[in-house]
């Protein structure tokens, strides 16, 4: 079965994420927050928002501040509303990049994303220019620790689209509506090692780059992360 590397390549950058630990934990509570606005803030009725908070548990963020999350989304006097916006464009090198934003000045968001693309290399796209290219997915990603054999003996039994077996990780690949489903017969089995547990956008297809346009490519999804109205940077490169 097919795979990519990208997912043990997050593995590998987990300690620089952590020290950004409080921005990510920032982002997540905004999306946690909206997910509960947006619906029923108990997460047995609301799908998308039990999927935030996996996406949350996956990157490590405390009981105390999902719920705290939550709990402001409850709080009636709260008038915060945000805005999802898309943006789509182009990287160096050709790179499909796809930007997802929570935020409540569009025009402020848009001119962030717009000069940040311009500055290092890439360029602004229209909606549906790279959209297409990606497929949303649930993303499991497991620690290396299992026997392999009785793992996709396990998993092959379960709804799932794909299983990767890597040097340093096992990952597998759902429908988005069945990822929870997925995900909860995983730890029933016992397998409750994740490194990354989310349902996300996955390329079709993956682009090679020669190393300095591959350095190029990863400052310009940095510099996008950095900005505080972005959620998600989604790309085809081949890491």
């Amino acid at each position: 079965m097919s795979g990519h590397s990208k997912w043990s390549t997050i593995k590998r950058k987990k300690g620089a994420i952590d020290s950004e630990r409080s921005k990510v934990f920032q982002k997540l509570a905004k999306e946690l927050y909206v997910a509960a606005k947006s619906g029923d803030p108990n997460p047995e009725n609301n799908p998308s928002l039990r999927m935030v908070i996996e996406k949350a548990k996956s990157e490590n963020m405390p009981k105390a501040n999902i719920e705290s999350a939550i709990n402001k989304a409850k709080n009636k006097g709260n008038d915060e509303n945000y805005e999802s916006i898309r943006y789509e464009g182009y990287g160096p090198g050709g790179i499909a990049i796809m930007i997802d934003s929570l935020t409540d000045n569009k025009n402020r968001t848009a001119g962030f994303v717009r000069s940040t693309l311009t500055k290092r290399g890439g360029n602004l796209g229209t909606d549906g220019s790279v959209s297409y290219l990606f497929e949303r997915k649930g993303v499991i990603v497991l620690e290396k620790e299992y026997d392999e054999d009785k793992l996709m003996e396990d998993v092959l039994n379960l709804d799932i689209l794909d299983f990767v077996s890597e040097d340093d990780s096992y990952i597998i690949y759902t429908e988005a509506n069945n990822f929870i489903d997925v995900k909860d017969q995983l730890i029933n089995l016992g397998y409750d090692k994740f490194v990354v547990s989310e349902v996300t956008f996955v390329p079709n297809n993956y682009i090679s780059l020669d190393e300095e346009n591959t350095e190029k490519v990863c400052n310009l999804i940095d510099a996008l992360n950095d900005i505080d109205d972005v959620q998600s940077v989604y790309h085809n490169l081949e890491m």
